[in-house]
């Protein structure tokens, strides 16, 4: 039987858009807190440009505005890291 690490979780109270959550993660506090601030400016940019939004509507579109923000870095780096692939070949 395999030991099994138990990792550190730690808890942490953010506000998004006016409301309180505790986040309980593996990451460190400030990491939670820069995410939570991501989220929260992206919901106050989107509210700004659409202030008929209730708030399950703009939760929703800033959810689709982080994963598309997502998905474009990730075809970014795959982009790169196959790009950083041809030149090592090209140096042997």
């Amino acid at each position: 039987m395999s030991e099994e690490r138990e990792t550190e979780r730690t808890r942490t109270t953010v506000s998004i858009y006016g409301q309180q959550y505790t986040i309980v993660s593996e990451e460190g506090a400030a990491h939670v807190k820069e995410v939570a601030q991501h989220v929260d400016q992206k919901m106050k940019e989107i509210r700004k440009r659409n202030t008929l939004l209730d708030t399950t509507r703009l939760a929703v579109l800033t959810a689709l505005n982080v994963a598309d923000d997502y998905v474009k870095m990730t075809k970014r780096l795959e982009q790169l890291e196959a790009k950083l692939k041809e030149e090592d070949k090209k140096d042997v």
